[in-house]
């Protein structure tokens, strides 16, 4: 790295700078993947003093881990592991109205793809860890940080770390939750609930069986009946609500002079921690559509799992006595993966998950400040 960025300011411009969008579905433009980003979140780790390792997932996706040197504790045992966790893909860059890359400071603020979600969050993070870097060794816990690649479609970076690397003892996944501590947050599964019918031609649509007629009782007692069981189901839960259904797409027939053997509706259900323990959403369903209709059935898409950490777990509670407040969100993240394979985890960052995808994207310098400041807090706590 020529020029190390002179605060974290600069190292969020530069890292907005830096294409990262993710490749599925429409990106908006033609510089997608991860690997600049983690190359230079590299570059920046070495000048921090980590050992670094670029470590591909898909080929030119790589996650970029930094492990900083650690002196032996006082009594000979392995220290605790701890790993701040931001990704480094972004969103579509399709229908900003604001130049993608641009990096720009005005009005106070930073703007671009990533700056909110989540570069800003990875800024404080870096800039904490570079401002502490002769600090780090010396602390009774060991320090690491990894940029996940595609926390924006399939997790595959943190799944990846989480089965490789892990378990830690406490990871701090980034996202912009305004420096509060999310230590809950709800899953999300996607399905495809199938009916099926007869094929006959239009003009004797009373020899045939419709499926998309099926599907219409199907989908009325979905929205009322169903709804009204995973919220029942679930418990009740004071910081996330209930789970909750939406009935998202719906496709059917082929012509309209045939009556439809074939109907598929997709669902989108966003899951809390007492419906998993409750049996889980996805056996909720089949049961209900078969309960409705024998010969519907449903078919399970990838799943992410709610997060439901300890609030009572040390490094949470070491999060508070730093200022942070403790607190749920509707949205799923990676820190989801890490605790599914033994990692205790939680999300926290500078900025607001409101500014998070939007066309004009943005932080506040002062908020981007604020995460560097909190996160060099949270690590001189541990100085004795």
């Amino acid at each position: 790295m020529k020029t190390l960025p002179g605060n974290v300011i600069e190292l969020c411009q530069a890292l907005v700078r830096i294409p990262s969008v993710n490749p599925d579905g429409d990106p908006g433009c033609d510089q997608t993947g991860e690997l600049a980003c983690a190359g230079y979140i590299g570059e920046f780790l070495r000048a921090s003093g980590a050992a670094v390792e670029l470590d591909e997932v898909e080929p030119g996706r790589p996650n970029v881990i930094g492990r900083f040197p650690t002196a032996p504790s006082a009594d000979g045992q392995p220290k605790p592991r701890i790993v701040f966790a931001p990704h480094t893909d972004t969103v579509s860059v399709g229908g900003m109205t604001i130049e993608p890359f641009s990096g720009e400071l005005r009005d106070g603020r930073i703007w671009g793809r990533g700056a909110s979600d989540t570069k800003g969050p990875m800024a404080a993070m870096l800039w904490a860890l570079h401002e502490l870097r002769e600090v780090i060794p010396q602390l009774p816990v060991e320090v690491h940080f990894v940029g996940f690649m595609s926390e924006e479609s399939a997790q595959l970076g943190s799944q990846h770390f989480a089965l490789h690397h892990g378990p830690y003892d406490f990871a701090l996944i980034g996202e912009p939750t305004d420096l509060k501590t999310v230590y809950k947050h709800k899953g999300c599964l996607w399905a495809d609930v199938h009916t099926t019918g007869v094929a006959v031609h239009g003009s004797i649509p009373e020899k045939g069986v419709n499926a998309i007629v099926k599907m219409a009782a199907l989908v009325q007692a979905l929205d009322t009946e169903f709804r009204a069981l995973l919220k029942e189901h679930g418990g009740p839960d004071d910081l996330l609500g209930p789970s909750s259904i939406n009935l998202g797409m719906i496709r059917g027939g082929t012509r309209s002079n045939i009556v439809a053997d074939h109907c598929v509706l997709r669902v989108d259900m966003r899951t809390t921690p007492g419906i998993n323990r409750a049996g889980g959403a996805l056996a909720l369903l089949e049961d209900f559509v078969k309960s409705q209709d024998a010969e519907a059935w449903v078919e399970p898409l990838p799943e992410t799992f709610p997060l439901d950490t300890d609030a009572q777990n040390p490094f949470v509670q070491r999060l508070v006595e730093c200022g942070s407040e403790l607190t749920g969100a509707p949205w799923f993240c990676d820190a989801a993966f890490l605790a599914a394979k033994g990692t205790p985890s939680i999300a926290i960052g500078p900025g607001t998950i409101a500014q998070a995808h939007t066309k004009d994207e943005h932080i506040k310098t002062d908020d981007l400040e604020a995460g560097a400041a909190f996160f060099i807090k949270f690590l001189k706590s541990w100085q004795s």
